[in-house]
């Protein structure tokens, strides 16, 4: 593992240097292990290991290539360790989307287009009060990803978009449970909408709150 390590950490400083840039092609296995005095093998699982971060994108029959390192698709890598999360650590989920989602809200009642919210919008008409849980949850899914999207900060809304997975489960539990959660849910959308409309991040960012922090408080009280 050393020895792969190592490998890694070389290909590491050739990107981070910018003598491999995104987009561009590894030299071929064999040139590339000489040059870095590394065994095939070494290199090798190097490779493997950094296609599996989305680092590199390893293309049979034609070699491999620096992906975009666009932070969406770096972060894709967060999914794999969030799907271990335990159900006692779902709390926990939850206080780090207070911090990150109405930070994302704040941002995007400043740089939402009116496309965007135009979109926005036509997302909350598809749900009501009857339609069915789970696509109930996963409109809301959506609309919090939109929102985070509209921040124009792409690290944030990768951040929020891995962040709101596992707390799907604890949301369909209180729609199923909890008297007016549905209405609740929708309500505090719509007011999420219109101060993004408004273009009043404060208002933004305390109806952000204020919805994450409800169904927080609900499942504390809950479990």
């Amino acid at each position: 593992m050393a020895v792969t390590d190592e490998a890694i950490e070389r290909i590491k400083e050739m990107i981070v240097s910018g003598e491999l840039k995104p987009g561009d092609r590894l030299p071929k296995e064999a040139d590339l292990a000489a040059r870095l005095g590394l065994s095939r093998n070494s290199l090798r699982e190097a490779v493997r290991a950094l296609s599996l971060m989305n680092i590199l994108d390893v293309r049979q029959g034609d070699g491999t290539y620096v992906t975009s390192l666009a932070p969406a698709l770096l972060l894709e890598a967060l999914t794999f360790l969030v799907d271990f999360h335990r159900d006692d650590t779902v709390l926990e989920f939850f206080e780090v989307r207070r911090i990150l989602e109405p930070a994302a809200t704040a941002l995007a009642a400043t740089r939402i287009s009116e496309a965007e919210l135009g979109e926005l919008g036509k997302l909350m008409e598809e749900i009501t009060p009857a339609t069915p849980i789970e696509e109930l949850i996963r409109n809301d899914l959506e609309f919090h990803c939109r929102v985070a999207a509209a921040s124009g900060n792409s690290v944030l809304a990768g951040l929020v978009d891995h962040m709101s997975g596992p707390t799907t489960r604890a949301r369909i539990w209180r729609g199923i449970t909890q008297e007016g959660a549905v209405e609740r849910t929708l309500a505090e959308h719509q007011a999420i909408h219109e101060a993004l409309a408004a273009r009043d991040p404060e208002v933004a960012r305390a109806w952000a709150t204020v919805h994450i922090a409800g169904v927080e408080q609900w499942l504390r009280s809950a479990l």
